[in-house]
């Protein structure tokens, strides 16, 4: 099945992904690969994530940020260190160096303190950082996290397939122990802006890694630039909405290009969102795959956003999300309390 959400965001049932043939694996593979080269987003449905689960989770977020200011600072990201985890208010976080309005949860691959990673001091490793006063939601998001994971690890097959390639090509070269981020966002109304220059709850970016599988609340905002304009990726029961980042057009030389996105909330209420960025492992060495035999189009540059080129890009991710962290929260810098 797929048809359309808004004018160009296809919706793609990818439940043979799950438990289908191998037959019906090649056609979901066949919609998602149409689906990239067009613009680089679509929605999934028949996912397989609980609906108790995701439920569960928009309920204790929602309660965390409705808890006073000083308590959800008792969390603060500067208490992660190099882990990056834990809660920022708004305008903390920057896009293009203008703040973004809203607030926000970070984690990551809950991690002990004598994994080798971290006794490594290894940036965007180690442990979550919960509030003291909502115990269910550590099991949640962790839960949550160990579920999309999984669903990652199936899409990543389809999109093996779709390039001609072994459905665990991604996982052999890139994706074997992935580095996934979580982020729970709330959006305060537009009317409680506090920052007169700034007028997005996220401005325009691109992601970073290899695929995105976004959980977004039904007061809409997200918005996707298409060859024709702005177009509206609005929110459908029971579905995730999906784009590739960065890494994935550096590996398919922009046949797949990571589209532009951006967020506003006009609604009286607050919005929220849950991010989930499946990204390759932070020591893997990005590189092209092997698309000869597929005309690949020109490096996009002069129209990116940020004006830089992913194909120029030389080493391993994890050398190419620490270019990002510091612009993002200049604040930290990979620096603050270990």
């Amino acid at each position: 099945m797929n048809t359309n959400a808004s004018p160009q965001v296809p919706v793609i049932d990818i439940s043979p992904l799950l438990h289908g043939n191998h037959g019906a694996r090649l056609e979901t593979a066949a919609q998602l690969g149409a689906a990239c080269r067009d613009m680089g987003f679509f929605y999934i449905q028949n996912h397989g994530i609980s609906l108790d689960l995701q439920q569960d989770l928009e309920r204790l977020s929602r309660q965390f940020f409705a808890l006073p200011l000083a308590e959800k600072m008792q969390i603060r990201m500067e208490l992660g260190g190099r882990a990056w985890r834990g809660f920022f208010p708004v305008g903390d976080e920057l896009t293009s160096g203008k703040p973004d309005l809203k607030e926000g949860l970070y984690f990551g691959t809950e991690l002990a303190p004598d994994h080798p990673l971290v006794l490594a001091k290894t940036p965007m490793h180690g442990a979550n950082l919960f509030p003291t006063s909502l115990p269910g939601l550590k099991s949640v998001v962790l839960s949550y996290m160990e579920a999309v994971t999984q669903l990652g690890h199936r899409l990543m097959e389809g999109l093996s397939l779709s390039l001609g390639l072994p459905e665990d090509y991604f996982f052999r070269h890139f994706t074997s122990d992935p580095l996934t981020l979580f982020r729970i966002f709330h959006y305060p109304p537009d009317s409680e802006n506090p920052f007169p220059n700034a007028q997005w709850g996220v401005g325009e970016h691109t992601d970073y890694g290899v695929l995105t599988i976004l959980k977004q609340d039904s007061l809409g905002g997200l918005q996707v630039k298409t060859r024709t304009g702005w177009i509206e990726a609005p929110y459908l029961d029971n579905t995730f909405v999906c784009n590739i980042g960065d890494m994935l057009d550096r590996m398919t030389s922009g046949l797949y290009r990571s589209t532009p996105h951006r967020v506003k909330n006009r609604s009286s209420q607050g919005r929220f969102s849950f991010p989930f960025f499946f990204d390759p492992n932070f020591e893997a060495e990005i590189h092209p795959v092997d698309l000869s035999f597929t005309f690949l189009p020109p490096d996009d540059k002069s129209e990116r956003w940020d004006g830089q080129s992913v194909h120029e890009f030389q080493g391993t991710y994890g050398d190419y999300i620490l270019q990002k962290v510091g612009r993002v929260f200049p604040q930290l810098a990979m620096g603050g309390e270990q």
